[in-house]
């Protein structure tokens, strides 16, 4: 199940790597869709507007978790990539306790303060209720998100992209069942939403640990592995802290822009959320080939193979243009239609609303791809902090706009914001990937000259 990725053409297995994480992004996104479908075709779009009200702050936690799930993954690719499985199995023992830690202190920290989280996004007060039980759900499932993240990622770093996904598409299936069960049979409301998402993944986590102990006991710590070493600590926290802040910063723009938004009513709270959605789900094939991208850069550079390093970044980032371009297209011509997913034909502002978010961000598709092909390059590479750099210019874009431009411009401000905030971390990141190439190149040279003296 396992595979190495420093042999063979880098654009084959970048995309044999990424194909099951985009199957498993889009069902991912998929029964985010279906959840946001149900609701809003079932319950109406204020309830659609409470189940999106707080999108930028579960951005922000859940994208922290994710993050540093994805950094913890880099010392891991690392040592397989040398073939070192001594070395990833403590590591692989040292994640799981700094993931155990980390699910303890987020989940009752955003428990504490999620009422207050709400209050600082602006929620419009009639759907401020449905939002506070949402919100709540999601984060006490934290725990399990987290444990399907860091399985996910010790599995990629080992080359298998398809175990997760496959656990995935069950989670998803489940989670459309329970969807119908709890919100349509039960009448949970809001709450049913967020439950049975929670369930989903806490599924999916369980079925990760099985399989690991079961089918790839070379993964799974023995007793002399199960050590807390500072060493191997030290350096999953300096991959995995950035990694996730680098989401967390990125997603303190969007909830300032959420929360300009949210000022602006509740018709373009549920518009933004319905174009949220197909945002996202779009998306996924820039979540999926980046991903395995940064896994091919890892590997490669574990192995010393760094000539290989920027052939795979090239060939990811002309994937990710082209489809951004055909995406973009999608978008700008038939957003306003894809809306209608979400939203019922006769809501016709709300449709117009979304229609328009879906048109602006369809110009410059191809920008955030380029932005997700390099940004998790760097942090293959081994440069998450530089690669917080660009969630910073993110971040600021995005506040500038949100700040300065929504009081005169209304929504059309909010249309223009993650346009812009792509483009200001484009600038910085594109070169900066590449000049971590170089010093990764150079650092190779000399690392085989100076074995060559010894010899």
């Amino acid at each position: 199940m396992t595979k190495s990725m420093t042999e063979g053409r880098p654009l084959r297995l970048i995309f044999e790597f990424a194909l099951p994480l985009l199957v498993g992004n889009l069902l991912q996104q998929l029964y985010n869709v279906i959840d946001a479908a149900i609701v809003g075709r079932a319950l109406g779009s204020d309830a659609l507007g409470a189940v999106g009200a707080s999108s930028s702050v579960q951005f922000l936690v859940l994208g922290f978790c994710i993050g540093i799930c994805c950094g913890f993954g880099i010392p891991l690719a690392a040592s397989f990539g040398e073939g070192n499985m001594k070395k990833m199995r403590g590591y692989i023992f040292n994640s799981l306790v700094l993931t155990a830690m980390f699910a303890v202190v987020i989940t009752a920290a955003c428990a504490f303060f999620c009422k207050r989280i709400l209050v600082i996004l602006s929620a419009p007060e009639d759907i401020f209720a449905d939002a506070y039980i949402y919100l709540l759900i999601i984060f006490l499932g934290i725990p399990f998100n987290l444990l399907y993240n860091i399985l996910a990622a010790v599995l990629r770093a080992a080359g298998d992209s398809v175990t997760p996904f496959v656990f995935l598409a069950v989670s998803a299936v489940t989670n459309i069942i329970l969807d119908v069960v709890f919100i349509i049979l039960f009448g949970w409301g809001c709450a049913g939403a967020a439950a049975a998402t929670v369930t989903a993944q806490g599924i999916s986590g369980l079925l990760c640990a099985v399989f690991v102990k079961k089918r790839l006991p070379e993964l799974v710590p023995s007793a002399e592995d199960r050590r807390i070493n500072r060493y191997y600590a030290k350096n999953l926290v300096f991959s995995g802290i950035p990694m996730g802040l680098q989401y967390s910063i990125t997603a303190i723009g969007s909830m300032v822009m959420q929360s300009a938004n949210n000022g602006l009513g509740s018709i373009y709270v549920s518009g933004f959320t319905a174009g949220m959605r197909i945002k996202q789900f779009i998306m996924c094939p820039f979540d999926a080939v980046a991903t395995a991208v940064s896994v091919f850069c890892g590997q490669n550079l574990g192995a010393g193979k760094t000539e290989r390093i920027r052939k795979g970044i090239l060939s990811g980032i002309a994937a990710v243009v082209i489809y951004g371009i055909a995406a973009g297209m999608i978008l700008i011509f038939g957003g306003r239609v894809l809306s209608m997913i979400f939203i019922d034909p006769s809501d016709t502002v709300v449709l117009d609303a979304a229609g328009k978010y879906l048109r602006c961000l369809g110009f410059f598709y191809w920008a955030l791809g380029t932005l997700c092909v390099c940004r998790m390059s760097t942090q293959g590479l081994g440069y998450s902090g530089r690669a917080v750099l660009s969630g910073a210019a993110e971040m600021a874009a995005r506040i500038f706009v949100s700040l300065v431009f929504v009081k005169s411009l209304g929504f059309d401000a909010i249309c223009w914001a993650d346009q812009s905030a792509w483009v200001c971390a484009c600038l910085y990141i594109v070169p900066m990937c590449f000049h971590c190439v170089r010093k990764a190149e150079r650092a190779s040279v000399k690392k085989n000259a100076d074995q060559g003296e010894l010899l």
